[in-house]
């Protein structure tokens, strides 16, 4: 695949996983699909928006999203909304987040687990 064809299948993918994103945020309200498969997911959302700008080259690319997902977590736990004084900005609130999860971190393992996989398929 030539690098045009993997950005673009890269903006595909991306698309789709955030479209999804949205639909179960949005309408979606139970006890696992929105609090695990969510998490899982949004991991790959990010890995798949990174590649439409680095499609190769950067090896441990899934590592790396789950240090900075856990480092978002991590952020949780310490209150940074509060900290920063963004706690009454609901974009903030969500796209931060605000309560920490050992869950949360769990599920983005597992997503970048698979996308792991994914990387060693790929090649």
């Amino acid at each position: 695949m030539i690098l045009k064809e993997k950005r673009l299948f890269n903006l595909k993918v991306t698309a789709v996983l955030l479209a999804i994103e949205v639909l179960i945020a949005l309408f979606i309200h139970d006890r696992f699909i929105r609090p695990y498969i969510g998490d899982v997911l949004v991991v790959m959302v990010i890995y798949f928006f990174l590649r439409i700008a680095i499609p190769e080259k950067v090896r441990l690319l899934p590592l790396y999203i789950f240090v900075f997902a856990a480092g978002v977590e991590a952020l949780q736990y310490i209150h940074i909304t509060d900290l920063l004084g963004l706690n009454d900005i609901v974009f903030f609130r969500v796209l931060i987040g605000s309560v920490f999860d050992w869950k949360d971190i769990i599920c983005y393992f597992v997503g970048c687990v698979f996308l792991a996989i994914y990387e060693l398929k790929r090649k």
